[in-house]
């Protein structure tokens, strides 16, 4: 096949959904086109797994940041994911919606056909939760949602000392209401991860009308007379072109998607002429409206219980750890990187939680690194909302570039403050009676950053990316409500780069949602012949 109905650039969580559900009729030919490898690595497999695929070029693009302002002149990693699955196979695994206010206000923003009714019957049709079918959730689908594989007596008394700050158990993050506290739901089948790969591209992959080629870097999208008839892409020095009697989705993500644009010269024609593409549609919006969750990992060191620091320390708890996931697919190994969530307000003023909490039994410096030699627990707080607002673009025309990345984090007078409450909440809830036994005592950021001006400095001091990039060719300004971009017929975006706001939340389910609901559209337009 060298013609084809459909294009899907990116096989990542959106590209996988698309593959599934425009090849199911047999009469439609389908191209996926992936520049990443495949996801044969045990380790996107493995849950804990995810510390070998971030900054693993097999796995990660391995992108950075522009040095930050707001976070004190820092540069940070910017992990995507490089393989079929995309982010959904090195990612935290963590299935979270948002809440029902976010795609309402998308509606109110004049997004019609995306408030919290209209999207929820896409979130339930992809899902197969462990709780069966009910008003909230599907069974059957083909995301598998599951409930953690773990106990830790430090979490349940982190989660006792939230609610006597106020903060209640729920059942439930996933109703459209999150406020509360609970273990996360997963992305996992029987203690492995189960990507968006697994979910909808390998079941269909030996259909005979979809083709996958991995190791495809886009370069641009071939347009003729306004409209996108096909996709230049490299396999490995050599050019090609596929073409499209349909349309040319780009699913590549939020860093991805924009730069395929520019590419193709829709953006800032002046930025575009500069770097020798010839512009075709001056639209300044393009890669802009970046919006991310930066992360505040305020650590607290404890004593008389059991973390992940000591158990991780000798190589026979590592053979523990080892042999508990061998014989139960349980314990450490079968953990998301964040195990206890918590939605809070910031200001009592709020009608849903700003703030979202990732607590895990661990701690550690930076990323990656080693873990810290005393038994400790980590409380993670991002902004869900935040004011702030970046830019990603491309540096060259060469598609092989790294493109520029500045998500501007703290940019915003309300974001710094709406930082420095979050620590002193973190702080207000390691305090409740529920810890006292553990006798915790803060490592990061640390005693001595008590003003206003000496929190909002160790905010920049502390935070770090949650890898939640949404926003960069946006619906009401780069496509319109059906995902179209404006002015090209044939070309859609169906990723994280469609969302006007980010969620309050992870951000993996909601994309799958968008391509769950994208394809449908595809679906219901015509081709011309």
């Amino acid at each position: 096949m060298d013609q084809f109905d459909y294009i899907i650039v990116g096989g990542g969580s959106a590209g996988c959904v698309l593959a599934n559900r425009l090849s199911a009729d047999p009469r439609r030919r389908v191209l996926l086109l992936e520049a990443g490898g495949r996801d044969n690595y045990v380790w996107i497999k493995v849950p804990v797994g995810y510390l070998y695929c971030i900054g693993n070029p097999r796995t990660d693009w391995l992108y950075k940041t522009q040095e930050e302002p707001g976070l004190n002149g820092r540069a940070l990693a910017f992990p995507r994911g490089k393989v079929l699955g995309g982010c959904s196979s090195i990612n935290g695994m963590i299935y979270m919606r948002g809440q029902s206010a976010d795609y309402d206000g998308w509606r109110q923003a004049g997004c019609a056909g995306w408030g919290w009714d209209e999207v929820l019957p896409y979130f339930k049709r992809a899902e197969d939760h462990y709780s069966g079918e009910s008003d909230f959730h599907g069974a059957g689908g083909e995301i598998r949602v599951e409930q953690q594989r773990l106990r830790w007596e430090i979490l349940e008394a982190f989660q006792r000392a939230a609610a006597e700050y106020g903060v209640p158990p729920v059942a439930d993050f996933n109703t459209g209401d999150n406020a509360g506290s609970s273990l996360f739901d997963v992305t996992q089948r029987k203690g492995w991860r189960w990507s968006a790969a697994d979910a909808f591209l390998k079941p269909v992959r030996a259909r005979d009308n979809l083709q996958v080629i991995t190791g495809a870097l886009a370069d641009r999208v071939v347009i003729e007379e306004g409209r996108a008839v096909g996709v230049a892409y490299r396999l490995g020095n050599e050019g090609r072109i596929a073409r499209a009697c349909g349309e040319v989705l780009l699913a590549a993500g939020a860093i991805g998607s924009p730069a395929i644009l520019e590419r193709s010269g829709i953006g800032d024609a002046a930025r575009l002429s500069g770097q020798g593409i010839a512009p075709l549609i001056d639209r300044p919006e393009v890669g802009g409206n970046l919006q991310d969750h930066l992360q505040l990992r305020c650590a607290f060191r404890v004593s008389g219980v059991a973390t992940l620091n000591q158990r991780a320390a000798s190589l026979f708890g590592k053979a523990l750890i080892g042999l508990e996931y061998i014989l139960k697919r349980s314990g450490p190994m079968a953990m998301a990187p964040s195990q206890l969530g918590m939605f809070v307000r910031s200001d009592a003023r709020l009608a849903t939680p700003d703030l979202e909490y990732h607590v895990q039994p661990l701690s550690l410096a930076a990323f990656g690194g080693a873990l810290d030699p005393f038994p400790a627990f980590t409380a993670s707080v991002c902004h869900l909302r935040p004011e702030s607002r970046g830019r990603t673009a491309i540096t060259s025309s060469d598609p092989g570039a790294a493109p520029r990345i500045q998500p501007n984090y703290l940019a915003s007078e309300a974001d710094r403050r709406t930082a420095a409450q979050a620590i002193r909440i973190t702080r207000a809830i390691a305090a409740q009676p529920a810890l006292a036994r553990y006798s915790p005592q803060e490592v990061r950021p640390g005693p001595g950053h008590d003003s206003e001006e000496a929190l909002q400095r160790a905010a920049g001091e502390i935070g770090t990316t949650i890898f939640h990039p949404v926003g960069t060719a946006a619906m009401g300004s780069v496509v319109d409500a059906e995902l179209r971009v404006r002015g090209v017929d044939g070309l859609r975006v169906i990723d994280a780069s469609v969302m006007p706001r980010i969620t309050s939340g992870n951000t993996n389910a909601p994309v799958m949602m968008i391509a769950e609901k994208g394809a449908e559209m595809v679906i219901g337009a015509s081709i011309p012949r």
